[in-house]
């Protein structure tokens, strides 16, 4: 083949642009999407001569039949799909379990794992259908897929479960050469971690500040699982900054 096609979800902002843009000057022709069409542009903007290989699509990965008619036009335009990058994500409001709206659980929720769900479904059938068969799901977990921050209940408990969802695709594909695998990301620098410069509650109750990461490197980390031939996978992969406490936090 002489284009490799990507989709990248939650494109317009942090780890979704710089994971897209990457991938572009890589070589892949890369579909952008999220709600926001004025931030997707911005996206294709700050890829200069890389945009060239960039679609724009807008969609909300909560509502199926915004997901439905975001893989329609991808058939429509590319014929297929080789790689997932199911990037889309929410942490919510902070709060402890007991003052937590179910509001702000579901939006939480319905973004994070509804959304995951959704993309990976549909991608995981074009995939399936097309000729040569096969594909790549990247699922974005998180630190907290694996231990939690105070007062996050909701998107711990989500990131949890695309460990779960990751596991289950990656057992689904295994008769249609499909692969997938998760980055659990920590402290990249973004506007989601503005805060943890100044300073955010640790598991004993003070407030410090936290090392970050560029997030260039989770483009290049994300690039790289993009890049294995689909007989070999990075089942799992966590990149952080070096010094955030995750090892012997709480």
């Amino acid at each position: 083949m002489s284009k490799k096609i990507a989709l990248v979800t939650g494109a317009g902002s942090g780890i979704g642009k710089a994971c897209a843009i990457a991938l572009a000057k890589d070589g892949w022709d890369v579909v952008l999407t999220g709600r926001r069409a004025s931030a997707l542009h911005e996206t294709l903007t700050e890829a200069g001569e890389a945009g060239g290989n960039m679609l724009i699509e807008p969609c909300d990965v909560t509502d199926p039949a915004s997901v439905e008619k975001l893989f329609a036009e991808i058939g429509k335009v590319h014929g297929r799909l080789d790689m997932v990058f199911n990037n889309a994500g929410s942490f919510g409001k902070a709060d402890n379990v007991a003052d937590m709206s179910f509001d702000n659980w579901r939006m939480v929720v319905g973004v994070n794992l509804d959304g995951a769900f959704l993309v990976a479904k549909h991608a995981f059938a074009m995939m399936r259908d097309q000729k040569p068969q096969g594909g790549r799901i990247i699922n974005n977990g998180s630190i907290s897929a694996h231990v939690p921050r105070p007062g996050s209940a909701a998107y711990t408990a989500s990131k949890h479960a695309i460990t779960g969802l990751t596991k289950s695709i990656s057992l689904d594909g295994r008769p249609f050469n499909i692969a997938c695998s998760q980055i659990d990301i920590g402290n990249a620098a973004s506007a989601m971690t503005d805060a943890m410069k100044k300073g955010v509650p640790q598991a004993d109750g003070s407030v410090k500040p936290e090392p970050v990461m560029d997030v260039s490197n989770v483009a290049s980390a994300v690039t790289y699982m993009a890049g294995l031939p689909l007989e070999a996978n990075v089942q799992f992969m966590t990149i952080m900054a070096t010094n955030m406490p995750f090892i012997g936090r709480g």
